[in-house]
């Protein structure tokens, strides 16, 4: 119990409860003695939102994270108005709150707290820029685990962490460094058994004490704004990441192409080294799909031009580039140059545009053109003049996508990075500075550029790519880690912050293959290759003045590797294109850390690098020079080497090979995985049939394999084909069902099938009561089929 003498002198909180009423369905109010209101908001069945205010001056309620389409749903619930307390009983869980200092407790139906105040509620005046600095603490739970939080460069459990939400460029940042460039106030706890989430819905700078300050405390806090943040209700942690996802919005389906390997470098410059790159990928057979061009295609770094030298024909370079399977990302800052000769600069100047300081200037800094002014992204009408830009780079010279770099927004040679904290922004009709607006600036640029694609690119899926954001920027953009350095430690970084950041929403991540800075060796090079095959965003990017990191730049042993490696990638895209289905259907994270697939087993709560792609996939990165393979523990369950077949028991510790040309990969017992031939870019070879690999197991297990034509939004109108194979054993027969959902007219006619791991060395199959052979161990099987039972002879 925390009593009135345990806060300081500074801090305020609320009194005794004085009322409470209900303002409508679901929305209760509680007044203290004091005048702070506690607003909560009974939203669904699994989500509670929190809001208090001193007087009951509330913010204006907006937010650029929460999805416009979330409906809410006020499920049952009952008050009781107790002596002492206030309980508010749903079916999932209830609420407590004392009558003394308003502290909220939420507890299962059978009286276990998942979510305690500690100090609860409580503010102190922010002496320098005037408002309250809004705190909240809760008790830390005996063992209790925290994740999510974003890009953050630390272990993936949280506890005994403090971090710091700013979104800040930080060039060759170090491991465990905070903050950097992404800012997504939303974490995790896990104890007893028991998951759920928090987000803090505040873009103000914002901060997170994971029992650091005081080992039975966590706490967070912003410097200004409400307190306001969502309880998302589990127990089971992809459920709680499932209803974040429903809450701030699914990421849309990218083209598949987007999904293959991409290579990138600051700068391929001039169009003849841009096209020379593409076809040496195709000579040496490195499969390839996209190919990115950094700043100085750009006349004088203005954004929106080609430099006449360099790139005197980017139209036709494109179609070049078109012809050969290849596409084409193009990278544009938000930095305008000051020149009255450039149409984007004189428009937005013309029509104020701009942002401004609090006392009229504009905002100038100094980034790649020299002197710029910055688009105020917050405002509709900007975004509308920003995306009506891309007119020329998509519907014209018919670019593939956009990369939108500096967005925290980055200056240089400014102490802090970043604008000024006077500068006003409209923040869609809520003017404010760039306290509140800072770390949105970056999400609303994506969100502009998106619509601009989205606008000229007609049926057609499109990728943008952004370095800064805020919770629900999956809605827009997918993203890349930043600045990052060709070392093993950041091999490790690279696992832990995507994993970190498909857990906070944002599934479409990356980081820069081999590093930005610096060059790897040959090894170092394909491990990071090795790790960035399961990321969905798989690019080489590199910083120039360090030397070459193309895939043929460290001799003809290191190419051969990574074309295996590539292949491969390319081999499991139906199985990675489904795992990303998952993401924009139901909201599950792509990538998965153990805690995540097996929670009720403690062991899985401090694994850093080892993790799941989608449902049945496992893998974990090589973080240390001149080593053969590693240890890894497996989650519960049946696991299968992808390469030999053999077998692993879960919840233990096995040793596993991983060569230079066979990356870790060991599927879960009772999986069907499907795999695509080799292919040099999306789209190659029309093929008629797809290789399904089965592995055994006695428990039943459900796969599912989504496809459609990969390109266009035809999938919004039943343009698609979803497969379901449940597989289960009992009394010597293994069956499976297939199911299929959809109305795509599939060009696969026909599976090859091998059963992996079976225990009878001579068995008959029956494919829709008829029996079939197999032939080299692959059983060819119709595609329609609809069940399929193997039993000993």
């Amino acid at each position: 119990m925390v009593h009135q003498s345990q806060y300081t002198q500074q801090e305020q909180y609320p009194d005794a409860l004085e009322s409470i009423s209900e303002l409508g369905p679901g929305h209760i109010e509680i007044i203290s003695k004091n005048r702070v209101h506690l607003h909560i908001h009974l939203l669904d069945q699994d989500i509670a939102r929190f809001r208090y205010a001193e007087y009951g001056d509330f913010d204006a309620d907006f937010s650029y994270a929460i999805d416009p389409d979330y409906q809410p749903q006020v499920p049952d619930y009952k008050i009781d108005d107790q002596d002492k307390l206030v309980m508010i009983h749903l079916d999932k869980f209830y609420l407590v709150i004392t009558k003394e200092f308003l502290k909220v407790t939420v507890c299962t139906p059978e009286g276990l707290p998942i979510l305690q105040d500690e100090k609860g509620y409580h503010w102190e005046e922010n002496q320098e820029h005037g408002g309250n600095i809004v705190q909240m603490t809760k008790v830390c739970q005996p063992g209790e685990a925290f994740y999510g939080l974003g890009d953050k460069p630390t272990h993936l459990n949280l506890q005994g962490k403090r971090l710091k939400n700013w979104g800040t460029d930080e060039y060759g940042f170090d491991v465990h460094k905070d903050p950097i460039y992404k800012n997504i106030p939303f974490y995790y706890g896990l104890h007893h058994g028991i998951g759920y989430g928090i987000f803090f819905d505040n873009s103000f700078e914002s901060y997170f004490d994971f029992a650091s300050e005081r080992r039975n405390v966590t706490s967070y806090w912003a410097m200004g704004g409400d307190m306001n943040y969502y309880y998302i209700h589990g127990t089971e942690l992809m459920d709680v990441a499932r209803n974040y996802a429903r809450l701030t919005g699914k990421a849309p389906l990218p083209p598949l192409w987007s999904l293959g390997y991409q290579q990138s470098k600051w700068s391929y410059q001039p169009d003849s080294q841009v096209l020379e790159i593409a076809d040496k990928m195709r000579e040496l057979r490195l499969p390839c799909d996209v190919i990115h061009i950094d700043i100085d295609y750009m006349d004088g770094f203005r954004c929106f031009t080609w430099d006449p030298d360099k790139f005197p024909d980017p139209a036709g370079m494109i179609d070049k580039l078109h012809d050969t399977g290849m596409k084409v990302v193009v990278i544009i800052d938000p930095g305008i140059k000051i020149d009255f000769e450039y149409d984007v600069f004189k428009e937005a100047w013309e029509k104020g545009y701009f942002c401004r300081r609090a006392d009229g200037p504009y905002i100038k800094g100094k980034v790649w053109p020299g002197d710029c002014y910055f688009p105020d992204f917050t405002r509709e009408e900007v975004r509308e003049w920003w995306a009506g830009l891309y007119g020329g780079l998509i519907a014209e010279q018919k670019v593939d996508g956009v990369w939108n770099d500096m967005n925290e927004p980055a200056l240089f040679e400014v102490e802090s990075k970043t604008f000024p904290l006077d500068v006003r922004h409209d923040y869609d009709g809520h003017p404010c500075s760039h306290r509140k607006a800072h770390n949105v600036y970056g999400m609303q640029m994506a969100r502009a550029t998106n619509e601009g694609l989205l606008k000229y690119a007609g049926n057609k899926r499109t990728l943008t790519i952004t370095r800064s954001c805020y919770s629900g920027i999956q809605r827009y953009s997918a993203a890349w880690t930043g600045d990052n350095i060709a070392s093993w430690s950041h091999v490790w970084a690279a696992a832990v912050q995507c994993m970190r950041l498909s857990i906070s929403g944002l599934s479409f991540i990356g980081s820069d293959v081999g590093g930005f800075i610096m060059q790897p060796t040959g090894e170092l090079y394909v491990r990071f290759v090795q790790l960035g095959m399961f990321h969905p965003f798989f690019r080489t990017h590199s910083s120039g003045d360090h030397g070459d990191q193309e895939p043929w730049s460290f001799g003809d042993e290191y190419t051969d590797y990574v074309r295996t490696n590539l292949e491969q990638r390319y081999r499991i895209l139906p199985y990675l294109y489904t795992a990303f289905y998952q993401t924009c259907d139901d909201g599950s994270p792509f990538l998965r850390p153990l805690a995540f697939v097996d929670q009720s087993d403690a062991k899985t709560h401090h694994i850093n690098e080892v993790f799941l792609v989608g449902d049945h996939l496992l893998t974990a990165p090589i973080l240390s020079p001149s080593v053969k393979g590693r240890n890894v523990y497996l989650p519960q369950g049946l696991w299968y080497n992808y390469w030999d077949a053999k077998s692993y028991e879960g919840r233990k510790e096995h040793w596993v090979d991983v060569p230079f040309d066979k990356t870790m990969m060991l599927l879960r017992g009772g999986s069907v995985m499907p795999i695509f031939p080799v292919q040099q870019y999306v789209g190659e070879l029309e093929f008629d049939h797809v290789e399904l690999r089965c592995y055994f197991d006695k428990e039943e297990v459900t796969s599912i394999w989504y496809e459609d034509d990969g390109d266009s939004f035809d999938y919004q109108e039943g343009q698609y084909k979803l497969h379901s194979f449940r597989s289960s054993y009992q009394d010597g027969k293994w069956w499976m069902s297939h199911d299929v959902e959809g109305d795509y007219a599939s060009a696969k006619k026909e599976y090859h099938m091998s059963f992996i791991g079976f225990p009878e060395s001579s068995y008959v199959i029956t494919v829709d009561g008829n029996e079939v052979s197999e032939s080299q161990g692959i059983c060819k099987v119709a595609a329609d089929f609809s069940e399929i039972v193997i039993k000993k002879k």
